[in-house]
């Protein structure tokens, strides 16, 4: 393979992914991966991050194009190197993030013969990636060039045409690998365009007919609810807002809505996951109708209610028409953006009145925030919700939150209010694993307009305790809470929690890990906080420091569970007495 052709084939596919719109590329380094990652390093619009372990940088990648919200390229050697970035695939297709995996690969004649480092790369991550290609092998003539702009201006159209995803482009490389850089007009092309492949994304909108068929409904039903799940584009937050305050509906906000912060509505509701634990409050508070945003919420009571009762009209709105009901009791499918579909039914139907309905899930909310609030103030332990109440209180405006998944992004849910505080909250809720916590959260604090904070358990701190080396490397700032009740948490509100001869051993999985000896081996700041006083002075004098901190709160997983249980069974008696008498 002669270098200047290789080079002008792969300089036009880098140029081309820059002109339509990518602007920062996480590298595993790699010998095959050569051609691809030293273009990209070149290229003087390209930000790269290098990232040597390739779980790690597949999640570093997720948190950093959700905070862009652009496409990330990812690149990678061939063999294994490429199968490590399979849990973040798998997560970026969930979560719809858009993300271009670049894998290099053998040529064809060293396929399944035996040579090192080859695995069958061919559709490697299966069904998740939006697009596959074997890209061809690099030449140099006019068609070629113009063949792999073409490849790359279709991958990041492709990655941002919801819903967004994941694109798989895999390079096989003859040797020699290394790129000429020295040749003229390496960055050229042989057409006079911008791009030379533009890309149009749609908008789509609702029709006459289904929206009548919807107006219909609402004006048949007298009590209904909006309910808000993970939703990373706020751009329909004001919208939605409209939309509650024309038909009277409440907005169950989860988490991940973007709702509970940077506003001061009463109509957000942020306790429901409390209220429908208990049965009866949940049977005053049943709705006739929910129209529903983004992605099934956090709350195990709320999916169960809609479950039990499947003549809930459920109308779900999801600009993709990707099938997003773990209920199997939506009756409509809207395929429309979001604040397009709350703008027309604003304009199209009359705007109704204040239902008792309406004013009992207000009043249940007032009370529950008062009572929760009283019902925390006493506890001097370190207890997991106290934590998140009082995380709230020191965030700054104008902040990120990277949520774990397991307990953390529970306790977000029972514990984290409305508040006018912008603080923009995230969590891997796509598939819900514990994966890449650490780099996900590295990943958005790349972008730096904004402070980022991670509240992480210690399973999932350790799980990725390789990502913390993108910190040191790329000198990014982040604060972590760890939360380290020695084991997995969540477990003990599971019926396995009985079984007591095997719990500890299966489910409760003690680490014993002293973790200030890897956060100092990354270079990091530790501090273990024993007390409150600890921790309201570290947030008062400290936590600007640059570079990566961790804030260690060791709280007891044993007597955690009843602390909880108690508190909010508590606040739902006294919610009872208020609203039932």
């Amino acid at each position: 393979m002669n270098g200047d052709s290789f080079t002008h084939f792969v300089a036009n596919f880098v140029d081309e992914l820059v002109r339509k719109g990518v602007e920062h590329v996480v590298i595993s380094p790699g010998s095959r991966s050569t051609p691809l990652a030293i273009l990209m390093c070149e290229h003087p619009l390209l930000k790269t991050y290098v990232n040597i372990d390739e779980r790690s940088a597949g999640f570093f990648a997720i948190g950093l194009a959700k905070s862009i919200k652009k496409p990330v390229a990812l690149l990678c050697t061939s063999g294994t190197a490429a199968a490590n970035y399979y849990p973040a695939v798998v997560e970026a297709y969930y979560s719809r993030v858009p993300l271009l995996v670049l894998t290099a690969d053998r040529p064809h004649e060293l396929r399944d013969i035996g040579a090192p480092q080859v695995i069958d790369q061919i559709q490697l991550y299966g069904k998740y990636p939006k697009w596959f290609v074997d890209v061809a092998i690099p030449e140099e003539n006019e068609g070629i060039l113009r063949y792999v702009r073409t490849i790359a201006g279709r991958a990041v159209g492709l990655a941002m045409t919801k819903p967004a995803g994941v694109i798989h482009l895999n390079f096989p490389f003859r040797e020699p690998l290394v790129p000429n850089l020295k040749i003229e007009n390496l960055w050229g092309t042989y057409e006079n365009r911008q791009e030379y492949l533009s890309t149009t994304i749609g908008t789509q909108t609702v029709n006459s007919h289904q929206l009548q068929a919807i107006i219909e409904v609402i004006k048949g039903t007298q009590n209904g609810l909006i309910v808000c799940g993970d939703q990373q584009d706020s751009t329909y937050k004001q919208h939605v807002i409209q939309l509650s305050a024309s038909l009277k509906y409440p907005i169950l906000a989860d988490p991940l809505s973007q709702l509970r912060a940077g506003h001061k509505e009463n109509s957000i509701i942020d306790c429901y996951d409390t209220l429908l634990k208990d049965p009866e409050i949940a049977e005053k508070l049943k709705p006739d109708v929910i129209i529903r945003f983004g992605a099934m919420p956090v709350s195990k009571p709320l999916t169960t209610l809609l479950k039990k009762n499947p003549q809930i009209t459920q109308i779900v709105i999801d600009p993709s028409g990707s099938y997003r009901d773990t209920t199997l009791n939506a009756s409509h499918i809207v395929l429309c953006e979001e604040a397009t579909f709350c703008k027309t039914l604003v304009e199209s139907i009359e705007e109704k009145a204040m239902t008792a309905y309406y004013q009992i899930w207000l009043k249940c909310h007032e009370l529950h925030r008062t009572l929760l609030e009283q019902a925390l103030l006493p506890i001097t332990d370190l207890f997991e919700g106290k934590i998140v109440n009082e995380i709230q209180r020191v965030l700054p405006s104008e902040s990120r939150l990277m949520i774990g998944n397991s307990m953390p992004i529970r306790d977000i849910d029972t514990y984290f209010r409305n508040t006018p505080k912008k603080i923009d909250l995230y969590c891997n809720r796509g598939a819900n694993g514990i994966d890449g916590t650490n780099s996900t959260a590295l990943g958005l604090s790349v972008e730096r307009s904004k402070p980022t904070f991670l509240l992480v358990g210690d399973l999932s701190f350790y799980h990725d305790l390789n990502g913390l080396l993108a910190a040191k490397v790329n000198q990014l700032d982040l604060t972590i809470i760890l939360i380290n009740n020695d084991g997995g948490g969540i477990f003990s509100f599971l019926p396995q929690s009985n079984e007591e001869r095997h719990f500890e051993t299966l489910f409760g999985t003690p680490i014993g890990l002293d973790f200030s000896k890897a956060v100092d081996m990354y270079g990091g700041e530790f501090h273990s906080m024993t007390s409150w006083d600890q921790f309201h002075q570290y947030f008062s004098e400290e936590w600007e420091n640059h570079g990566l901190k961790v804030i260690e709160i060791k709280t007891d997983r044993k007597s955690r569970v009843k602390v909880h249980r108690d508190l909010l069974y508590h606040v739902s008696q006294e919610i009872k007495k208020a609203v039932l008498s």
